[in-house]
């Protein structure tokens, strides 16, 4: 009787022993798997907020691209415009021509965010969609046509034939060809945009809010940058002034 107590007391203990140790293993277990858990959905996290503000970014550039090109756009529809009116009262070739020669469309853009986007390959891979990622990169080649095509020919072509300094020069330049090619290529450039935000997200009201609150940011550091170009010609003013004193002996 007492060997059958013995037994049962060490076969409890050895049970007890069993089910703390697989408790502390489940416990452990537990553990490692909130740790790495909570871990990968913090990264999780943050791949996705990385993921939205690049998109953001980019939503941005191209839509402030766009307006600068719709911009640009009609220049050459009010040259045009201007061309017809000239051709229909010869009269008026002086004040036209002037006013032809003076209305040069541009396309305005920095080519910071084109420059993130296409030599990164973290940035491209964060962005994790291959379609949007080959509509922006797209786009950014269509802008650059657009820019070289369009806004630098013409400005070439006027610097170097002077096609307004005569009435046939200024009714012969061909203002139509340029206003089709930018119609066909602003018009590629808005369905990329319309594709890629479709893509996304992004509320037109998020998108409004976004370049607000970029160009305030714009706006002071472009004053901050002035300040510091007003004062930077003040100083090589005032060195120049002391070096011609010095010059003639007036110090």
């Amino acid at each position: 009787m007492k060997s059958n107590r013995n037994d049962g007391q060490q076969k409890s203990g050895m049970s007890d022993n069993m089910k703390n140790f697989l408790l502390s293993l489940l416990a452990t277990t537990i553990s490692i798997a909130l740790t790495f858990g909570t871990a990968a959905i913090i990264e999780k996290n943050k791949d996705k907020q990385d993921k939205h503000e690049i998109v953001m970014m980019l939503m941005y550039d191209m839509c402030n691209s766009l307006k600068s090109i719709e911009n640009s756009d009609s220049l050459i529809v009010q040259s045009l415009k201007l061309q017809k009116q000239m051709a229909e009262d010869t009269t008026l070739y002086a004040k036209l021509s002037f006013q032809l020669a003076f209305l040069m469309p541009k396309v305005e853009y920095t080519e910071a965010t084109e420059h993130i986007f296409s030599s990164s390959i973290e940035t491209i891979n964060i962005v994790d969609n291959v379609l949007f990622t080959e509509n922006v990169a797209k786009f950014y080649q269509y802008r650059r046509m657009y820019k070289t095509n369009i806004c630098d020919s013409i400005y070439n072509v006027v610097n170097r034939e002077e096609p307004f300094k005569t009435l046939k020069g200024a009714l012969d330049f061909d203002y139509f060809f340029y206003a089709a090619m930018a119609k066909s290529i602003s018009s590629d450039m808005h369905k990329l945009f319309i594709q890629c935000k479709n893509m996304t997200d992004i509320s037109d009201e998020e998108l409004e809010a976004y370049r607000k609150e970029r160009e305030q940011i714009d706006e002071t550091t472009n004053e901050d940058v002035a300040q510091d170009t007003i004062l930077g010609k003040i100083i090589n003013l005032q060195r120049d002034i002391m070096n011609a004193k010095e010059k003639h002996n007036l110090q």
